[in-house]
Parts: C-alpha cells; sequence; structure tokens
C-alpha cells in the first residue's frame, strides 16, 4: 500500500474510528481489520478493542480481526483482552466463541494460531494464548 493509497482510502476511516456514535466506530473498526498490519491502523484497533463507550464495538472489532484468521488478527486480540477489564474481556471472549468456536475445525485452527503465539515476546498475550490453549488440547 502506498502512501498516498493511505492517505485517501483510510483517512476517512480513520476518522470515524472516534466518531460519537457507537455504530459508527464499530463499522470502522470492522473495515480497519482489513489491514491491520499497518502501523497507524493497528494503534486505532487497539483503542476500538478496548473502546470505553460501548463494548459492541470492541466485540465487532474483535470479530473482524479474528476473521482474518491469521497470527496478527489473533494476537491483536488477545492483546486487548491481556488489559482489558472484566467486561470488556467478556465481550473479547465472546467474540473468539462466535469467530473461532463453531465447529471442530475452526478449534484446530484457533489452537494452531495459539500455539505459534505462545511464545510471543509479549509475556500477557503468550499467557493469554496458554490460557485459550488449554481447553483445546
Amino acid at each position: 500500500m502506498t502512501r498516498p493509497e493511505f492517505d485517501d482510502e483510510l483517512i476517512p476511516t480513520l476518522q470515524e474510528s472516534t466518531s460519537a456514535s457507537w455504530s459508527v466506530r464499530a463499522a470502522s473498526g470492522r473495515r480497519l481489520a482489513v489491514v491491520a498490519e499497518v502501523p497507524e491502523v493497528a494503534e486505532v484497533l487497539h483503542r476500538l478493542l478496548l473502546d470505553g463507550r460501548d463494548t459492541f464495538v470492541t466485540q465487532e472489532t474483535a470479530e473482524a480481526l479474528l476473521g482474518r484468521w491469521d497470527v496478527l488478527g489473533l494476537r491483536m486480540v488477545l492483546a486487548a483482552l491481556a488489559s482489558a477489564d472484566d467486561d470488556t474481556g467478556d465481550h473479547l471472549d465472546a467474540a473468539i466463541l462466535n469467530v473461532c468456536g463453531q465447529s471442530g475445525v475452526d478449534g484446530e485452527r484457533l489452537a494452531a494460531l495459539c500455539s505459534v503465539l505462545t511464545s510471543d515476546a509479549e509475556a500477557a498475550v503468550s499467557g493469554e494464548a496458554r490460557r485459550i490453549l488449554e481447553p483445546l488440547r
């Protein structure tokens, strides 16, 4: 992604992430999850995962990231989970169940991703990965 594409395509969505409207923030999180590898986007996604105004934003953003079915998306959710308050954490856990707990195959895919993250450099992320992986074994 070139810098002009970033400006043209992402700036409005990044701006929407600070909207007073929960539905606009949630939509922003869903759209930004597709380009989570962009550093400026990753920062915004972390904030949306821990949205202090509405847990719908948290859950929608988490489900979009988990729907990527990659280490980056799961890692972002686990990093937020490690620092979330109880209510937000419940919604992050629910997102994991909603996306990754629909079938045995999904459980196997989640286990494979968590296995990679058990050796993450960030102790909080590796701890969350181990916590999720334990009942899957």
